[in-house]
C-alpha cells in the first residue's frame, strides 16, 4: 500500500490525466431533491455527516452496501491502519460482476484509503496482495473515487472511476451513463436509509 491518503489521491489523479485511459464522472446525486422522488413512512433529511458515514460503512463492508455489485460472501477487508488522526487505510477483496459482462463474477483486490477531513474515499484496484494469489482479470483494472460535497443539510454524492485501458472504451462510458438519473438513488444509498436508518422507503 502507498503510505497515506495523499499520496494515493495523487495516484488516482495521475490516473484520471492519462489520456489513454477510460474516465468517467456520474453527476453529483443531491440526496435531498432526489429523495422527493420517493414516499418514506417517516420524513429523511439528509446531512453531510450522514453521507459520510454510509461511505465509511461502505468501504469496509461492500457486500452490504453494494450487493447488487457484489456476489453474497465474497467481501472481506483487513488490515487497517491509521497513518493520521484523519485517516484510515486498508485492504479488501470481493467477487464483483464485470462491468460489460454483469453474468461473470470475478475477483477484485483494492487498496481502500478514506480521508475523513476532507470525505474522500479513494479505492486503487489492484493485481497483486501478499498471501494471495495474483490476479489475471478480464476487464481492465480500474480505481474508484468516491466523495461527499455540497453543505451540510444539502450534501452531494460524488462518484468517478477511471479503467486502466491501453485507449479509451466508450462502451464503458455509455454503460455508466445510465446511472445519471436525478430522479433515483444509487442503490447504496437506499440501503442505507433502510438498514441503518430503519426507514422503508418506495419511488413514487
Amino acid at each position: 500500500m502507498l503510505g497515506n491518503c495523499t499520496e494515493a489521491r495523487k495516484a488516482f489523479e495521475e490516473c484520471w490525466n492519462n489520456p489513454a485511459y477510460t474516465q468517467i464522472e456520474l453527476d453529483d446525486v443531491d440526496v435531498n431533491r432526489t429523495l422527493s422522488h420517493y414516499t418514506t413512512e417517516e420524513p429523511v433529511h439528509f446531512t453531510r455527516e450522514m453521507l459520510w458515514d454510509m461511505e465509511v460503512k461502505k468501504a469496509w463492508d461492500p457486500g452490504r452496501y453494494i450487493p447488487y455489485v457484489v456476489h453474497e460472501g465474497s467481501a472481506e477487508s483487513w488490515g487497517r491502519q491509521c497513518p493520521s488522526v484523519d485517516e484510515e487505510m486498508y485492504i479488501r477483496s470481493s467477487a464483483q460482476k464485470q462491468w460489460l459482462h454483469p453474468e461473470v463474477y470475478e475477483t477484485v483486490y483494492e487498496e481502500v484509503y478514506l480521508n475523513h477531513r476532507d470525505q474522500v474515499v479513494t479505492f486503487l484496484g489492484t493485481k497483486t496482495l501478499q498471501d494471495r494469489p495474483e490476479l489475471t482479470p478480464g476487464q481492465p483494472l480500474f480505481h474508484v473515487q468516491h466523495s461527499v460535497g455540497g453543505e451540510e443539510d444539502r450534501p452531494l454524492n460524488k462518484w468517478r472511476i477511471v479503467h486502466l485501458t491501453e485507449t479509451k472504451d466508450e462502451r464503458l462510458i455509455q454503460y455508466f451513463k445510465r446511472f445519471n438519473n436525478p430522479a433515483m438513488l444509487p442503490g447504496f444509498i437506499k440501503i442505507y436509509i433502510e438498514q441503518d436508518l430503519h426507514i422503508p422507503l418506495s419511488k413514487k
